[in-house]
């Protein structure tokens, strides 16, 4: 009885975290999505902030903008990597029982960040759109082409689609299921820590030309559920046996 009635509450937890983890978000993405891509709001965002700027893109080489926000915040998501893969390396030390209990958790972070930086930058070589900066409307050369549109001969390739740079933030949001796994009470702050780095990343982009909103949508959607499955490989579908042991045993240490 006691094994049917855990086995009925792990199947609670996975349909649980199947509608509020993986379809709930999907219906706000794709209503989000239409109206940027295909409503218009993508021009009508990058239009706005094109003229606020006098017609020009005014932020292109903004040392706040491209050397602070840009190239500082590519440099900071690198050394957060290099810092969960030391600490990873540390749990397999034998004079560190308790980042062991780490382990799978801090491999799952590792693997979820690296995918989905990794599949993003996959995708702009496959989408083939362009940055705003490069476009007749923003002061570019080429006319847009949409995402199934047929690109022109001779126009060249676009590598804009989804955007790069805010995955370098958003990639970050599988903090939250990280602390799902070790300290469930810390998991809106990792999901805080991702929202907010990919915001500031992406929106730096967007007021410098280089992404219109649904290239930062889409990087954001494509890292949620890279890091929800990815979660779900790790703890069986959100039911996760040793987070509780976990969680207690480092409040303890």
């Amino acid at each position: 009885m006691f094994q049917e009635k855990s086995r009925n509450n792990i199947d609670f937890k996975r349909h649980q975290f199947l509608i509020t983890h993986i379809f709930t978000p999907f219906l706000p993405i794709i209503a989000m999505s239409y109206l940027l891509m295909t409503g218009g709001g993508d021009q009508w965002l990058a239009g706005f902030i094109y003229r606020i700027q006098g017609y020009e893109w005014r932020l292109v080489d903004n040392w706040i903008a491209s050397t602070m926000l840009h190239r500082g915040g590519k440099i900071a998501s690198i050394l957060g990597v290099i810092v969960v893969l030391c600490i990873y390396i540390l749990s397999f030390l034998k004079f560190q029982p308790n980042v062991r209990l780490w382990r799978t958790p801090l491999c799952y972070l590792l693997l979820a960040i690296l995918t989905s930086v990794v599949v993003i930058n996959f995708l702009k070589l496959l989408t083939n759109m362009d940055c705003p900066w490069s476009l007749l409307d923003y002061g570019g050369d080429r006319p847009f082409v949409g995402l199934f549109e047929t690109r022109p001969l001779g126009l060249g390739r676009g590598k804009c689609f989804p955007a790069g740079h805010a995955s370098a933030g958003y990639a970050w949001i599988s903090l939250y299921f990280f602390f799902l796994m070790v300290k469930p009470s810390y998991r809106w702050l990792g999901l805080a820590i991702g929202i907010l780095s990919g915001l500031i990343f992406g929106l730096t982009q967007q007021f410098r030309g280089a992404h219109f909103a649904s290239h930062d949508l889409w990087s954001l959607a494509i890292c949620w559920y890279i890091s929800a499955l990815m979660y779900a490989f790790f703890s069986k579908f959100g039911y996760h046996p040793r987070s509780h042991y976990c969680e207690k045993q480092l409040h303890q240490a």
